[in-house]
């Protein structure tokens, strides 16, 4: 009888041992971020992260194992936070780990969140508190998405693309400091043979919507400056007049036909628009004396951006981020062929110019058009070449916005 009581005992507390043991199981936890990185840069500190690359690799930790079917777009995204843009993501798990990789590059000098929503779930079916994290990309603020960035650091080459000059295009250029030292270097051009020439320059223009974005100071000469030029009023061109109280772009446009059509964006001292006198399709222009278009441009670092939004067929030029000049070809005459307009295209299908991009000159040195004339002859040294510097050429195949416009200019401002 005591052998019996003996076992019955030894049984119940054996069960009550394992039923301890089940009891002091961990039950499952919340996930929580560990930890959230991009490359050594911490994401997950108490303040915002600065000094993240454009093309980061984002890895977040978590204390528990995520479930898979959570970890998507839906429950993980990054906005652009000055236009609210959702930045398309790749997004890869691997138990505790999530690694994010934006499909493009970002945004340079652009704030940024990213947010774990409360639909990414453990393994368990626990439900993440929504945790927002916010960063800010490397350098100053300029748009994701350029075709092309020539920053002149000692050399010509496009940063952003593939459009770098052949080392027999580069003529007669020096690099000095530019307008600030977070701005590094810029092209130098001398006034009489400088030029910078730019491969299939074509390819930079052909777009339904466009923008170009510069830095220039232009040092005064008894002539005009050629800034820039695609095959001249054939394709693109920027030119300072010679008294440096007005200026002007020329832009080739394509007609829904396929044909093409020129238009100049001309912005003088005094501009005027339809209601005071100017032509009926330009619908905005700011009237500026000619004492303070001079001091606005000489010697002086003047940020111009010229845009193109095909939906709307306007053009738009800013100065320094501020709205100077716009034109809309819906405004034309009924019947002009303005209102088929589709986007910008290169036209230089003429043997006298060259689809080169040319830095310093209204073309390159392969076209011959204007060769014999004093003033369009790149051998004439009395031509109008550009004296001065040039620095951050972007181009777009895109309309920058005018939010866009003033951050680049107040991120880059001497």
């Amino acid at each position: 009888m005591k052998r019996k009581n003996f076992f019955f005992g030894l049984v119940i507390a054996m069960a009550a041992i394992s039923v301890t043991f089940i009891g002091c199981k961990d039950d499952p936890e919340d996930p929580i971020l560990d930890a959230l990185v991009a490359g050594t840069i911490d994401l997950n500190a108490a303040t915002s992260a600065t000094g993240v690359p454009v093309n980061p690799t984002i890895v977040a930790t978590f204390n528990v194992g995520i479930d898979p079917a959570s970890a998507t777009s839906a429950n993980i995204t990054l906005t652009q936070n000055y236009d609210d843009t959702n930045i398309p993501l790749t997004i890869t798990l691997s138990g505790k780990n999530i690694t994010i990789v934006p499909a493009d590059d970002l945004g340079t000098g652009t704030l940024y969140e990213l947010k774990f929503k409360s639909g990414l779930k453990s393994v368990d079916g626990l439900i993440l508190s929504e945790v927002t994290r916010t960063f800010t990309t490397i350098g100053a603020f300029a748009p994701s998405g350029a075709i092309a960035h020539w920053n002149f650091e000692n050399n010509a080459n496009d940063m952003a693309g593939s459009f770098n000059p052949l080392a027999s295009g580069i003529v007669d250029i020096t690099y000095v400091d530019s307008r600030n030292a977070a701005a590094g270097k810029a092209a130098s051009f001398n006034g009489t043979t400088s030029i910078i020439e730019i491969p299939n320059g074509d390819q930079l223009i052909n777009a339904n919507n466009f923008t170009i974005s510069f830095w220039v100071k232009a040092v005064p000469q008894d002539k005009g400056h050629f800034v820039m030029g695609l095959g001249a009023f054939w394709g693109l061109q920027f030119e300072i007049f010679g008294g440096l109280d007005g200026a002007k772009f020329a832009v080739r446009y394509e007609l829904a036909d396929g044909t093409t059509i020129g238009e100049d964006m001309w912005f003088p001292s005094e501009a005027t628009y339809a209601d005071n006198g100017g032509w009926q399709g330009w619908d905005f222009a700011k009237s500026i004396t000619p004492a303070n278009y001079v001091a606005m441009v000489s010697n002086t670092w003047l940020h111009v951006t010229f845009t193109y939004n095909a939906a709307t067929k306007a053009a738009i030029l800013y100065y320094n981020g501020e709205k100077m000049k716009s034109f809309n070809f819906n405004l034309w005459p009924a019947g002009d062929p303005q209102h088929t307009v589709v986007g910008l295209k290169y036209a230089g299908t003429m043997p006298d110019v060259n689809n080169d991009l040319a830095f310093g000159f209204i073309q390159s040195r392969a076209g011959s058009m204007w060769a014999n004339e004093p003033w369009g002859g790149y051998d004439f040294p009395g031509a109008n070449h550009f004296k001065g510097q040039l620095d951050d050429i972007r181009i777009y195949h895109k309309t920058l916005s005018p939010v866009e416009i003033q951050l680049m200019y107040d991120s880059e401002k001497p």
